[in-house]
Parts: C-alpha cells; sequence; structure tokens
C-alpha cells in the first residue's frame, strides 16, 4: 500500500529508503540506486523509470486546473495542437488532441495564439519518448478579452440562429417623430451630443428621458428596465412613444459589455416601441446593435436620423416662399418682354411711318426737278402737272385722316386685347399673395386663436391637463401676448 503524497511533487516510494534486504531477492521496484546497505542492486532502463513515472503522475494526481499564458502555440495537420503554458517562474508543455479538440467550442479555438491567458482543464501525464511531464487537455476556458469575445460570439450566434437579426422582423421608424425615449446615463457625453442635435434640428422634440448605468455589473439590469418602464409608460399615460433610443459613447469590449448581454438583447426584442441602437463609436458593434430596429454609428448620428423628417421638412417650407417669389418675379419678367414685343411690332406698322416715307420721296422728286436742265423743264413741267392733279386727285389729307383713325382704331384694339391678360395676370398674383397669407400662421392668430407656453419650462400648453395651478403662462394673441399664472384648472379643486 503506498504512502499517500503529501503534494504533487512527492513520488511515493519511487525514491523513498526502505529496510535493508535480509534475502538476495531483488528489491521491489522503488529501491534506491545505491545504497551502502544493500549488496544487491535494481537497475532500471529509462524506459522502465519513465513509465513508473508515468504512472505515479496519473493516478496520484490526475485531472487538474491550471492556468497561465499560452506560449509557442502550433497546430498540425493531424489537427492536434501543442503548445506551452507559463507563468512568471515556469512552464508546462500541453497538449490537445483532435477527439477532445471537437468537443471544445469552434469559438475558443479560433481565440487561442501566443499571447492568450487561459484555464485548462486535463490530466497531468508523461511523453515517454521525451521523457518529458505534460498536460493532455480536455477544456479551455479564456480569461479576459478573449473570454469576452468569446461569449460575443457564442451569443451573436445563438440569437442570429432564432431569426433575431432579420431584417423582416424590424420595424420602420416613423418619419416625423413628436416624443422620444431615451435610455444613457444622464452624466455622460452621449446625452450631451443628443440633446444639442435635437435642440438645434428639430427643438420641438419631446423627450423623455429614463437615466440608467451603461456601465458596470448593474448596467445591463438597469438597462432592461428602462427599456420596459418606457413601453409601459408609452402605453399607460396617455403619451405614447414614438421610438426608444438607446445609446453611451465609445469604449472598450468591457465598458461596453453591459450592450452585449442576452437580457437587453430580448428587452429590445419585446420592446413595443421601435429601438434605435447607437452605442460606442463607428467601428462598435455590439448585440444590441444587431436586434435593434436600427443601428446609428454614433449617438449625433442617430439624433440626426431621429429629425431628419422634421429638419428636412422645415428647410422645403422655407425655400417654398423664395421659390415662389421667383416663380412671380420670372412670370412678371416673360409678361413684360411679351408687351414690349407687342409695342414694337405695332410701331412697326403704323401708317404715319408710310406716310412719312411717302412725303420723303415726294421731297426727292422735287429736288431732282430742280436739277434738271432747262430743255427738259418743259417735259418735266407738264409731269409735275399731271403728278399735282394727281396728288389732288388722291386728296392726301383725307387719307392721312383715315389711316390716322384706322391707326387709332388698331391701338384701341390692341388695348382692349392686352387688358384681359393683364387682369388675368394681376388676379393671379393676388391669389398667390392670399394663398401664402391664408398659410401666415399669424392669420391662424388673427382669427381668434392663442398659443399658450409655459413660461418657466418653454413648454407647448396643448391640453389644460399639462398646466398646474401656480404655474405662470405666455400667450400669444393675434395682436400682442399676454402673461397670466394659472389660478385652478377646471375639474380640481383649488388649493
Amino acid at each position: 500500500m503506498p504512502k499517500p503524497l503529501k503534494n504533487q511533487w512527492e513520488f511515493g516510494d519511487l525514491f523513498a529508503t526502505p529496510a535493508p534486504a535480509k534475502s538476495p531477492v531483488p528489491p521491489p521496484l522503488g529501491t534506491p540506486l545505491a545504497s551502502s546497505l544493500i549488496v544487491a542492486k535494481r537497475v532500471f532502463s529509462v524506459t522502465e523509470l519513465t513509465t513508473h513515472v508515468k504512472r505515479l503522475l496519473e493516478s496520484q494526481i490526475g485531472t487538474i486546473h491550471v492556468t497561465g499564458e499560452i506560449t509557442n502555440f502550433r497546430c498540425f495537420p493531424s489537427g492536434h495542437f501543442y503548445f506551452t503554458l507559463k507563468d512568471n517562474q515556469s512552464q508546462l508543455g500541453c497538449v490537445l488532441f483532435q477527439n477532445a479538440a471537437k468537443l471544445v467550442s469552434p469559438t475558443i479555438i479560433g481565440q487561442l495564439k501566443d499571447g492568450e491567458k487561459v484555464t485548462l482543464n486535463g490530466n497531468l501525464s508523461v511523453y515517454e519518448a521525451r521523457g518529458q511531464y505534460q498536460l493532455v487537455v480536455t477544456h479551455i476556458e479564456l480569461q479576459g478579452l478573449g473570454a469576452l469575445q468569446a461569449a460575443f460570439e457564442q451569443l451573436k450566434q445563438k440569437l442570429q440562429a432564432e431569426g433575431l437579426f432579420e431584417s423582416g422582423r424590424k420595424r420602420a421608424l416613423p418619419r416625423y417623430p413628436a416624443r422620444i425615449g431615451l435610455v444613457t446615463s444622464a452624466q455622460g457625453a452621449a446625452i450631451r451630443d443628443v440633446l444639442n442635435v435635437i435642440a438645434r434640428r428639430q427643438p420641438s422634440l419631446e423627450i423623455v428621458l429614463a437615466a440608467c448605468r451603461v456601465q458596470g455589473d448593474l448596467a445591463a439590469g438597469e438597462i432592461v428596465g428602462s427599456v420596459q418602464m418606457l413601453n409601459k409608460w408609452s402605453t399607460t399615460v396617455g403619451q405614447p412613444l414614438d421610438l426608444i433610443l438607446l445609446t453611451r459613447g465609445g469604449g472598450s469590449l468591457e465598458d461596453l459589455w453591459a450592450f452585449n448581454t442576452e437580457a437587453v438583447a430580448r428587452a429590445i426584442v419585446a420592446s413595443r416601441v421601435p429601438v434605435i441602437s447607437a452605442v460606442g463609436h463607428e467601428v462598435d458593434f455590439t448585440i444590441s446593435d444587431f436586434v435593434a430596429d436600427l443601428r446609428a454609428a454614433t449617438p449625433s448620428v442617430a439624433a440626426e436620423l431621429i429629425t431628419e423628417g422634421a429638419f428636412s421638412s422645415r428647410t422645403t417650407i422655407l425655400n417654398t416662399g423664395a421659390r415662389m417669389r421667383q416663380i412671380v418675379r420670372q412670370t412678371l419678367r416673360w409678361h413684360r418682354e411679351e408687351l414690349a414685343g407687342l409695342v414694337a411690332r405695332y410701331e412697326r406698322t403704323q401708317p404715319r411711318r408710310r406716310l412719312q416715307t411717302q412725303a420723303q420721296r415726294l421731297d426727292d422728286s422735287a429736288e431732282r426737278l430742280r436739277r434738271l436742265p432747262r430743255r427738259r423743264l418743259g417735259v418735266v413741267s407738264v409731269q409735275v402737272n399731271q403728278l399735282g392733279r394727281r396728288v389732288a386727285a388722291m386728296r392726301p389729307l383725307q387719307k392721312v385722316q383715315r389711316l390716322q383713325k384706322d391707326n387709332d382704331q388698331l391701338f384701341q384694339r390692341l388695348r382692349n386685347s392686352l387688358r384681359p391678360n393683364l387682369q388675368m395676370y394681376r388676379q393671379q398674383i393676388e391669389s398667390l399673395r392670399v394663398r401664402l397669407e391664408l398659410l401666415s400662421p399669424v392669420q391662424v392668430l388673427r382669427r381668434g386663436y392663442s398659443m399658450t407656453w409655459n413660461s418657466t419650462t418653454g413648454r407647448l400648453i396643448r391640453n389644460a391637463s399639462e398646466a398646474t395651478a401656480g404655474d405662470k403662462l405666455r400667450t400669444i394673441l393675434g395682436e400682442g401676448e399676454v402673461q397670466s399664472i394659472v389660478d385652478q384648472i377646471p375639474g380640481t379643486s383649488a388649493p
């Protein structure tokens, strides 16, 4: 019966000193190699000694757990893995055989490399060919970032297999959200980025903050509680949320780990309100990003996506007035050019111009007559007389008067033809002006409506239940404004 071992480095009776032998019978295995008290000696072969050490290690130590850092990691074509496990002072040879490797998660196998910290489970043995002891590994646990990354990949594969990453189950976000829920830390940089973007692009957007931790052991539970609380608030308070923004700033894998937990992923999937996940920087991806209805690269990008509909619509409305003024100016310019063309055509067709041309030709003819030689004076005189009689017969004064009358009639017809078009253009311009005034919010106020804000919070009052006794109110009317203090809300008793 071998003596019990005091520690893992005691090898029993292998090196013990037995009692002196009383007979020439060879001493049993474990007799010292040299003794001044024994005449007969047992000489071991290397194989016998190594085999005995191996049996002692396997039987006395057995299955153990050991932790350290991997070095000299190698994978052979046979499918076996060989590496050394070390710490600051010692090292231990290890082997992971192919049949044992099949039982280890592929994610963990993919993480094995030099420098990786692990905890190994296996049996201590001796490789007899080299006479060195080694650990035959049966199970591996990663430590630090490797363990987190392995857990991340395992949960990702699990949820993906359930179809939670499919685009078909994700909901479309409203184009014009009026009220959103915000799940983040009240002291973090993410909330400041989100609020700054919303104040600049859509200041009317209402935000319901569910503050929680976003880092540490308690963060995952608080995130789940915040998402569930916002869902309950959306259905019971009577002010439904259009979407929920789950966000925080960047950080390491450990910092973001709360968003990689299954509880948070299940809470996002179970949310009746669409969820946007904006966790970390652009290069960071978490499980919440994969299961959310929409993933944003950063908190600021998420705020821009939420306000894009209202921001672009506001820009379109602001540009509409300038566009309408441009259209009116362009239309007036076209009409002026058309009117100028009509006037030019009228001037070109005036009969006065034709009469002036004929008079000029008559003057030219008279000048030529004065230049004729005297020998042709008689002929010319006859021609002049004939021409005078023809002119007298033509009665140019009456013709001029008739042409003048025709000219006046043409001018009147032209004026009458232009008057309806000008009147129509004036009506169109007036109609556009009236439509612009009807679209103005000032006209709505002038018809007797008013807008009331809470002077303290700046929040627009849409329902009497939003005001409480003692609140200071500011009311905008069609002309001027009124400030008041709430005395009593109908349906409630005075304080």
